[in-house]
Order: C-alpha cells, then sequence, then structure tokens
C-alpha cells in the first residue's frame, strides 16, 4: 500500500505525449502557465477541484469546466499556477481534455508525521489513528482533528461530501484522503465516507527510518557527510517480519556498508543496524539500499543514499542553464524560463534594478529567497525551469542571472562560470481604448465614467489574502521570510509564509470607509463596494487600522493624540479629529476615495459623495502632491487583471478637475496636469548669490537645464533623481536665466537671477 501511487499513469506516458510533469509543474512560478497530465483522484463530491497525480506528484485544479470529471479520469489540464491560502493550484483551469477512465489512484499509506508540502494534493491513508472530537460531524464545512498518540492532523469536512452530519467514529480508524493546505496548516480531506473505516493491522508492515526520520520506500535521503547513520526497521503489522537480505549496490557502493544483513523483527517490534560511510573520492557519492522482506506490497524497500566525498561538496554541474526568457511580462509581474543545465540538479536566480547582476554564489552555502547575493537578491531556489519574483512594480529594468548547483544543505557545488542572464522592461500603465467615448469636457462625463467602471467583476473580500497579498503585496526579505508594508505607517512586518491576517496582526483598510458607504453594512451578504480591491489595503490592525477608524483624512495641525511610526491621530485646522497617513500613501488613498465615490454613485439611487467631515480640497491636494508611482501604476493593472475595471484617477491625474466630490456633480475646471506642475515648482532664493535650489513638490526631479538670457545652454544633465535640486550660483555669471526641470510627468520651467 505503502508509496505506490498507480501504476496505470505510468504506463500512459508512453501512449500520450505530456507537456510537462506535475513536480516540474509544482516547481514553477505563481502566475505561469502550466500544462500536466494527470488522474483524477476525486469527482464532483469536492465541488469543482480535481486533485490530478502522475506518479512524479499532484496537483489540484480548479475550474467549473472540469463538472464532469469523475474520480479515475485521466485528463491533460492548462491553466495558471496560483496560491490558494497555502495550497498550490491550476487555477482557473483554462481547457483540458478527457483522455478517458483507467482506474482511481491507489492512496499512499504514509506516517502522519511526515504530511508536508512534497505529499501535498496526493492521495494518502493513514493507519491507526483516532478521531479527537466524539459526536457528530458539523453540518456543512468543518475542521476537526486526528492523533496517532504524537501528532494532531487537521481533517476538513466537506459540506459537499455525504460525510458532514454523520456520527464521529469512536476507536482506531483508517482514514483516506487527499492532501490540502490552509495558511499553515496541512490538512487531510476525505471524499466520502468510504474513505473513513475501522482500522484492521496488516500481517506485516515495514517502515524505515534513518537518522530518527521516516524514509518512504523509493524515495532519496541524504547522507551528506555523516559517516555513521542509524537505521530502524520497524514492523508495524501483526506477524513476524523477515528480512532476507540487505545489499548496497549503484555507482559508488563501495563507499557504504552496513551491520545488518538477514533477520526478523517482531510484530510491532523493530531492529536496529548501521550504515556506515567512507568516501573514496571527491564530489557527490551515491548508492541504492535494498532491503528484502516479506511485507506483500513493498519488497523490496529501496533507498537511494545521496552523499558527498572528502572535499564535502557535491559534483559541479557540467553547465549552466542557457537560453533565459521572459514569457510573461506585466505591469505587476515577470515570468521567467530558462533551458536546463548539463548535470544540474537545482538553480539558484538572482535579480536587481537597473544594471547586471555580478553577485556571485558562493559554494557551500544554503541561500533562501530574498537573501543578498553580492550586488542581486536570490528570486528563487529549486529545481524547475522556471521563476517568477515577487513584488514586481511598474516601468522597471529587471536584470536576472541564473547558476546550476548539485548538493543539499552545506553541500552545494555552483557552476559559477557564463550564467544564464538576461533583462526585462516591465509593463507600464496599459490603458489602450479603456476611455474612448469618455470626454472630460462634457457634462455627462462623470455618469459616463461610472457606467465604464461599474459594474466589474466581483472578487470576496475572504480572497485578497490570495489576490492582492499572495501575488502582489507580499515582499522577499532575507533568509526566506517575507514581509508585508502597512501602508498608513510605512511599517514592514516580517513573518513566516504563508501569510496569515491573525499571525501578523494585520487587516484590509477600507481607505473609503464602511461606515461611509451609503449601503453600509454591506458585509453580510457581501456587497461589491465592500471588497472593491481597489479600495483595500494591508495595514497594522492595532496601530494604523483601528485608530484611522472612520476619520477623515487630513494634515494634523494641533494636538497629536495618537501617532505610530509615520502615520498619527490628531486635531486639524478645524479643530477636527482627523488621521494623517504618510506622505507615500496620501495621493494613494485620495485616488481610491475618488474612485469608490464614482465607481458606485447613483447605484441603487445612493449618492456617493464624501462625508461633509472630509475636505476634498485636501485630497486633492494630495493626489497632486503624490502622483501615481510605479507601485500604484502596477497595482492598478494587476486589479484590472481580477476586476476587469480600472481608477481613472491613476490613469489620468487631470480628471479629478472635474468632479466635485462633495456632492458627485460634475466641474468644468479647465486646469491640467500642467497647470499643476506649475504651480507646485519653486526656485530660491530669488535672486540667489550662492545656492539656488528647485523642487516641484512630491515628484523628482530626473533632468534639467539652464539657459542665458541670449538661449545658450549653461548647465544640463539628463541623470538625476532629487527631490531638490542644488545649483551652485558661482557657476554663473549675474543676471537672469531659466532654469526647466523635467519630471515623470512632464516638464516645467521658471526664471530666476543671480547677482
Amino acid at each position: 500500500m505503502k508509496k505506490i501511487i498507480f501504476t496505470g499513469v505510468l504506463a500512459l506516458s508512453s501512449l500520450f505525449a505530456i507537456s510537462q510533469t506535475i513536480a516540474d509543474a509544482r516547481n514553477m512560478g505563481i502566475g505561469q502557465t502550466v500544462t500536466v497530465r494527470g488522474v483524477s483522484a476525486n469527482g464532483s463530491e469536492l465541488g469543482n477541484i480535481r486533485y490530478l497525480q502522475d506518479g512524479t506528484a499532484a496537483i489540484p485544479a480548479f475550474g467549473s469546466n472540469l463538472s464532469s470529471v469523475q474520480r479515475g479520469d485521466s485528463i491533460t489540464a492548462t491553466g495558471v499556477l496560483f496560491d490558494f491560502s497555502g495550497l498550490l493550484e491550476i487555477s482557473p483551469t483554462s481547457s483540458f481534455i478527457n483522455h478517458g477512465a483507467v482506474g482511481v489512484p491507489t492512496p499512499q499509506l504514509v506516517p502522519m508525521s511526515i504530511i508536508n508540502e512534497v505529499l501535498e494534493a496526493q492521495l494518502v491513508r493513514l493507519d491507526n489513528v483516532t478521531f479527537v472530537q466524539t459526536g457528530n460531524f458539523a453540518t456543512g464545512n468543518s475542521t476537526v482533528q486526528i492523533t496517532d498518540g504524537t501528532t494532531t492532523l487537521d481533517v476538513r469536512i466537506n459540506g459537499s461530501t455525504n460525510i458532514d452530519g454523520t456520527a464521529i467514529p469512536t476507536g482506531p480508524v483508517s482514514i483516506v484522503g487527499l492532501v490540502g493546505q490552509f495558511n499553515a496548516n496541512y490538512q487531510l480531506v476525505p471524499r466520502d465516507l468510504n474513505d473513513i473505516f475501522p482500522y484492521v493491522a496488516p500481517a506485516r508492515e515495514i517502515n524505515i527510518k534513518m537518522g530518527g526520520l521516516n524514509v518512504l520506500n523509493n524515495t532519496t535521503y541524504i547522507i551528506g557527510n555523516v559517516l555513521s547513520t542509524t537505521v530502524t526497521i520497524q514492523n508495524t503489522g501483526s506477524q513476524t517480519l523477515t528480512i532476507s537480505g540487505t545489499t548496497i549496490s549503484g555507482t559508488n557502493a563501495s563507499d557504504f556498508n552496513t551491520t545488518f544483513t538477514t533477520g526478523t523483527v517482531a510484530a510491532l517490534g523493530n531492529q536496529t543496524f548501521t550504515l556506515n560511510f567512507a568516501p573514496t573520492g571527491t564530489g557527490t557519492r551515491t548508492a541504492t539500499l535494498s532491503i528484502a522482506n516479506d511485507d506483500s506490497d513493498e519488497n523490496p524497500y529501496v533507498i537511494t543514499l545521496s552523499a558527498v566525498g572528502t572535499d564535502n561538496l557535491a559534483t559541479e554541474p557540467t553547465s549552466n542553464p542557457t537560453n533565459l526568457t521572459f514569457p510573461l511580462v506585466k505591469a505587476y509581474t515577470v515570468g521567467g524560463q530558462y533551458a536546463a543545465g548539463v548535470n544540474a540538479e537545482k538553480y539558484i536566480v538572482l535579480w536587481k534594478t537597473g544594471s547586471a547582476v555580478t553577485g556571485v554564489p558562493t559554494d557551500g552555502t544554503t541561500y533562501m529567497r530574498g537573501d543578498v547575493v553580492g550586488d542581486a537578491k536570490v528570486a528563487y531556489v529549486g529545481s524547475g525551469m522556471s521563476f517568477t519574483p515577487r513584488h514586481v512594480i511598474a516601468n522597471q529594468n529587471l536584470y536576472f542571472a541564473v547558476y546550476a548547483f548539485n548538493g543539499s544543505d552545506g553541500f552545494q557545488n555552483y557552476k559559477t562560470s557564463s550564467p544564464a542572464a538576461g533583462n526585462v522592461t516591465t509593463q507600464g500603465q496599459q490603458i489602450g481604448n479603456y476611455y474612448s467615448g469618455i470626454n472630460p469636457n462634457s457634462t455627462s462625463f462623470l455618469s459616463d465614467l461610472s457606467a465604464l467602471i461599474n459594474p466589474h467583476n466581483f472578487v470576496s473580500y475572504f480572497n485578497y489574502k490570495t489576490t492582492m497579498m499572495n501575488q502582489f503585496e507580499i515582499r522577499d526579505t532575507t533568509a526566506g521570510q517575507s514581509y508585508v508594508l502597512c501602508v498608513y505607517s510605512g511599517e514592514r512586518k516580517v513573518f513566516n509564509d504563508p501569510f496569515d491576517w491573525t499571525a501578523t496582526g494585520y487587516s484590509r483598510e477600507h481607505t473609503y470607509s464602511h461606515s461611509w458607504m451609503p449601503t453600509f453594512p454591506a458585509d453580510n451578504p457581501e456587497q461589491k463596494e465592500y471588497n472593491d480591491q481597489h479600495n483595500l489595503y494591508p495595514t497594522n490592525l492595532q496601530n494604523a487600522n483601528t485608530p484611522r477608524s472612520n476619520l477623515p483624512l487630513d494634515i494634523i495641525t494641533g494636538n497629536t493624540v495618537f501617532s505610530y511610526l509615520d502615520c498619527a491621530v490628531g486635531y486639524n485646522g478645524s479643530n477636527q479629529l482627523c488621521f494623517t497617513p504618510r506622505g507615500e500613501q496620501r495621493g494613494n488613498a485620495a485616488r481610491s476615495i475618488f474612485y469608490m465615490a464614482t465607481c458606485y454613485n447613483g447605484q441603487a439611487g445612493n449618492n456617493w459623495q464624501i462625508p461633509t467631515n472630509q475636505n476634498q480640497a485636501i485630497l486633492k491636494e494630495w493626489h497632486y502632491a503624490d502622483l501615481p508611482d510605479n507601485y500604484e501604476i502596477a497595482r492598478n493593472e494587476f486589479i484590472f487583471s481580477l476586476q476587469n475595471n480600472r481608477n481613472p484617477y491613476i490613469d489620468s491625474t487631470d480628471f479629478v478637475c472635474h468632479v466635485n466630490f462633495s456632492n458627485m456633480t460634475y466641474d468644468a475646471c479647465q486646469v491640467g496636469l500642467q497647470e499643476k506642475l506649475e504651480s507646485n515648482f519653486s526656485v530660491f532664493p530669488v535672486p540667489a548669490n550662492n545656492k539656488v535650489y528647485a523642487q516641484v513638490n512630491g515628484l523628482n526631479i530626473t533632468s534639467y537645464q539652464v539657459v542665458d538670457a541670449q538661449g545658450r545652454v549653461i548647465a544640463e544633465s539628463n541623470a538625476v533623481d532629487l527631490p531638490v535640486l542644488e545649483l551652485t550660483a558661482n557657476q554663473f555669471k549675474s543676471g537672469m536665466y531659466i532654469l526647466a526641470v523635467g519630471t515623470a510627468y512632464g516638464t516645467v520651467q521658471q526664471s530666476f537671477i543671480i547677482e
């Protein structure tokens, strides 16, 4: 029973072309499109999800188009890799081919202690376990626990099965189920009542432990440079297990020997022996340990041994990967792929912004995603042929280098010459003809804009974690950890994946407050305005979200009553209690509020004007002072891919001129972006005799040119990136000059005088 997945699918691989194995697909990056072939371990009893296995691994495929797929059907499925609260799945499944029934996969019999990522989505069986709870399973979806006396595991009971509402078995049971994951917890998902039955001890059942760890049949155990390893043969059956031979074979078999060849193991007993390793060369040393026995379905029990020689390093790959390409390029994500290196087991992908990667990994060093290697960071480590770095934003020139390596932790040998290298520029705004027919000079502008962005796709508030957090907001830091940025305070909250709201103390903040909505409360059942992704941002719950509450956004000029990092609560110039977010979020917040008022205005006869205590003038000031940056552009593009609507005030910063958000009426305002640039541009002091300073409030100056009264260029540069430009006055003669500065949103100029 143990580790025999199913032979039917293995045989099928010779009859049909398979685009990639499921194991290969699982090593690809989130957002990549994959095509796999496997046998479904379940049917409609779990809804629109099908758990596919192919002999190398398993992966769920999700989509309403899979409703006809039955247990045992072999299908080829194509779709996008998606992280659903820790569970890697193909979602949505864009297309599939049903090749017909080939037989239901046989569950692997495994110890509860090894339920982990390696077994995710596979059909497994646990023996001799008991339910922690008693009574009946709850009606509908619920989670209960089972235990083997040492380890406890969640069991997810789906209301779509025939299990909910029935009596919870008492006493030892065997339970079959699919390995799922929710956040940090792995779980077992039984398909129906037939998956839970009384435990009957087998006659003989072999299990192997090496170095205290369970090692499954037909898997690899890493010896490393350990010279002596304890091997325990367990028999969980009711009769004596006979070991008829223990042999070591393979390339470097002479480096290994054992103290045990034949013998018996009593019922529920164990037998211990020693595996010795004495390397006779350098590099990777491999062999196969085979234990012949009279267990009816695991004879022989085979374990591949992997070790390193006298140099304490694996064998270096012959060559690095080649042909680095980028089939996925968006404003918010990039997907790269490459051809395999020769004699290479794994790969490390380094990346940086702006210039070629020069960092080189060091032999014997274990790197994790987010670690710093020279001038670059690690985007990916694994055996896959593709990668998707996290938190990509718009208009960035990204450089990558991919190195091959062999060996496990501490024994890695990197091929450091001639890595696969390349670069790609992420997209900017992809507006296209989205606003065709929208005329800001028309009196119907506001209603036309509302009709354009609503209706849109419904994305559940619950799914914000799997959409915005897992696929956009979460960023890498060192040691494989991640962090999330509180948009109000600027706090960087470090955590271990997967992200969890409660564990991090974070929440989804409604920038346009929930209580401001005319439809309040709009969360039960969820309305589109409650879960609109354009309006939701991650914030620290206790120190940012709760203090903000539903306070208006404004500048504190009076007493401050609470502050946390770069956000605060206090009194504005009208002696109203208000909330001030960090500077980098002010324009973003204003545009979210403008969007919400525009998107839902007039829906069901409701007027979505901003509250009377929310000063629209400060929001418009923030809007122009903090224009959309590459993060906000990328965020808008990503939400467009989800909801199929855009925030028009990010796409066109002049649109706000034409809306009075206090009563949601049209304004024939003619002031455009250029006028706003001019009103925010200052050169001082005038006249100057020492230094000349220039700034455009809220924007960096990216270039400048100084022209004298005769039109001659006196000084210029196209390679600056400064919030304040500083010029030395003594480089100019006395007189009048024109200073023109460039920004991301245009050029503006002004005269100045040198005494």
